[in-house]
């Protein structure tokens, strides 16, 4: 039976494509088979290399990107900028469904309600289809208070049960870094799952593969 896992934030820019090459690649460590999927990936000309490469390249698990559209826009308004269609998220359902692995990683486009259709579909109709887990990236720094905690209400509306991990953690935190770690899982009731160090994204895949079941 195939485990889903899908990777939302708390905003656009917060950590979701490391986190989601972390998670596949410590997992992959288990001698799994895992396929990560972005259902839309924007901002980008065909050919360009996006999120989808920087999981496959730091993880070293297979990835597929299903649409991809130029404009550096949300899906739904980059797609209305150009006039063009998208898969709806039914249809991005059928092909997750597909892949048959033990694991897939889905991973969203900015927050929670940001659509990835021109239905209105979002990642959490994506999460409650698949009965997915769900992991919220979010930032360490002043203001992630609010928007984490908005973000899980919505969520748990839904009838999900995220938990959190800190997309990009500095070496030396501030005081108020120090103080949302604690207060993240209190204010929440959410599970920190773990921490993701600033700028892992240089490393080798080598080395980052050999880290990430150290930070989740």
């Amino acid at each position: 039976m195939t485990r889903y896992i899908a990777v939302t934030g708390t905003d656009t820019g917060v950590g979701k494509t490391i986190v989601t090459a972390a998670l596949a690649a410590a997992l992959d460590a288990q001698d799994l088979d895992v396929v990560a999927v972005k259902p839309v990936q924007t901002g980008l000309k065909p050919g360009e290399p996006g999120d989808a490469d920087d999981v496959a390249r730091l993880s070293g698990v297979e990835v597929r990107e299903l649409a991809r559209l130029e404009p550096a826009l949300a899906p739904e308004t980059a797609a209305r900028q150009e006039g063009v269609g998208l898969p709806t998220v039914d249809e991005h359902l059928e092909h997750i469904r597909a892949l048959g692995s033990d694991v897939v990683i889905i991973e969203g486009a900015g927050g929670v309600l940001v659509r990835l259709d021109l239905e209105g579909g979002t990642i959490i109709d994506i999460a409650r289809s698949l009965d997915a887990e769900v992991v919220v990236v979010t930032r360490e720094t002043l203001g992630t208070l609010n928007h984490t905690g908005l973000t899980v209400d919505r969520l748990r509306d839904a009838g999900l049960d995220p938990v959190l991990v800190i997309g990009s953690a500095e070496a030396n935190p501030s005081l108020e870094a120090r103080s949302n770690h604690a207060d993240l899982p209190r204010l929440t009731g959410c599970r920190l799952m773990g921490s993701i160090p600033a700028d892992v994204g240089r490393l080798t895949p080598d080395s980052f593969r050999s880290a990430a079941t150290t930070w989740l």
